[in-house]
């Protein structure tokens, strides 16, 4: 094999990218990559802050209210505390994201 030959190789197997690498190309293409300012991610981190205090307190509240109806053999109320509780994590959570992303909307509006 001819020394250019082993060069054009070697060179187009450097050049060949990866399905990610292309994948994260045309992502960025389409929604640009945004550097956050440390004010801005401060604001975030805030934000995260308040909502997993939030979610700290309600789980706290129900956990304990969720032992008060076990002990007492309310099972049913038991369980239903339960499910209180998920949908309430869950319901905190999706406000969460919400708020971040409107944050992160106002960020690239500025």
């Amino acid at each position: 094999m001819a020394r250019t030959e082993i060069q054009i190789k070697i060179k187009s197997k450097n050049s060949m990218k990866s399905a990610y690498e292309l994948a994260m190309e045309r992502l960025a293409k389409s929604q640009p990559i945004v550097t956050l300012t440390d004010d801005q991610k401060k604001q975030l981190a805030e934000l995260d802050s308040t909502f997993k205090a939030r979610t700290a307190e309600k789980e706290l509240f129900l956990k304990g209210e969720i032992q008060k109806a076990q002990a007492a053999g309310k099972f049913e109320e038991a369980e239903s505390l339960e499910k209180q509780l998920a949908s309430e994590i869950k319901r905190l959570q999706e406000d969460c994201a919400a708020k971040k992303e409107k944050l992160r909307q106002s960020f690239v509006s500025d």
